[in-house]
């Protein structure tokens, strides 16, 4: 990634035609990550301090109330969140660690049996980005092998947490077994860029509607994320009319999983599948359909 693009499609993005003519493409994502997070137990100097309130806990001590929090996911979040999409029929992708799905051997094989997709999101919470190329050429390894195992089908979609390192993308390519990463966050499009001067697919993520607010501050109840997600998908509804877009709801399963958070989502859902022309899309699903309809 030696070069930036600032132009984009510029003032004339193309008119996709997405299946059944949809205006908008929703990508649901959930990211499972709970396990894979830091902790004293897996030999890290400090546990995971990010959690629902601030970590009083120094360098080598536990915070089992944050540690809580995370398990909160994991034990109840994930399976709320599974059923409130199964309720309005929608499939999803998964970012998920790999570290996580090995420790509730139950999610895994639930994520595919329910029809969402299992994407790959690193091996545990790791800094690719202060990695050199061989340990996370390793990483991206081991978390394939990983999540192959414990779901029963390859990742085929990379994204890493914390961003990607400047080898990320050409590793993903030498990889061999992907098809497109979400490393980007510059477009409401899918959009093709150069791998050693061969087009490679990335499908973008957003920030925006993002339920990690929750905890950063930017979002503080529940209505709050219900009107954020509906005012992004109003206005890419409306410009959908003529130039069809894509829209990304990202999800936590120990923030968005709790119950009065949860039932904003289960209303945004609601409200965004009562419109017409609406494509709740896996990742994997408009990165196939882009490649077959909008080859490079």
């Amino acid at each position: 990634m030696s070069t930036r693009d600032l132009i984009g499609y510029g003032a004339n993005p193309p008119v996709v035609k997405w299946p059944n003519g949809a205006r908008i493409a929703v990508s649901v994502v959930i990211n499972y990550e709970e396990g894979s997070e830091y902790s004293i137990l897996d030999g890290d100097p400090k546990g995971e301090s990010g959690g629902e309130s601030p970590s009083p806990a120094g360098p080598g001590e536990r915070d089992l109330a944050n540690e809580s929090f995370y398990e909160y996911g994991s034990r109840v979040g994930v399976w709320r969140l599974m059923n409130i999409l199964e309720k309005h029929d929608i499939h999803c992708t998964f970012f998920a660690c790999a570290l996580a799905l090995e420790r509730n051997p139950e999610v895994g094989p639930e994520i595919v049996r329910r029809g969402h997709e299992v994407m790959g999101h690193g091996n545990r919470w790791e800094e690719y980005y202060t990695m050199d190329i061989d340990s996370e050429r390793e990483a991206i390894r081991e978390a394939v092998e990983s999540m192959t195992k414990t779901t029963g089908v390859r990742p085929i979609g990379w994204y890493t947490r914390y961003g990607p390192s400047v080898n990320t993308r050409e590793l993903v390519v030498e990889e061999g077994g992907f098809e497109y990463d979400c490393n980007a966050y510059n477009d409401d499009l899918p959009y093709y860029t150069q791998v050693h001067g061969k087009p490679w697919l990335v499908v973008p993520y957003s920030l925006e509607v993002n339920d990690y607010k929750f905890w950063s501050g930017g979002l503080i109840a529940p209505n709050v994320f219900f009107e954020t997600a509906k005012n992004a998908f109003d206005v890419l509804y409306e410009e959908g009319a003529t130039h069809p877009k894509m829209m990304s709801v990202g999800l936590h399963c120990r923030i968005i999983g709790k119950p009065s958070r949860a039932y904003a989502l289960d209303q945004f859902l609601k409200y965004a599948s009562e419109k017409e022309g609406v494509w709740f899309a896996r990742r994997n699903e408009i990165a196939r359909w882009w490649k077959e309809q909008y080859p490079a």
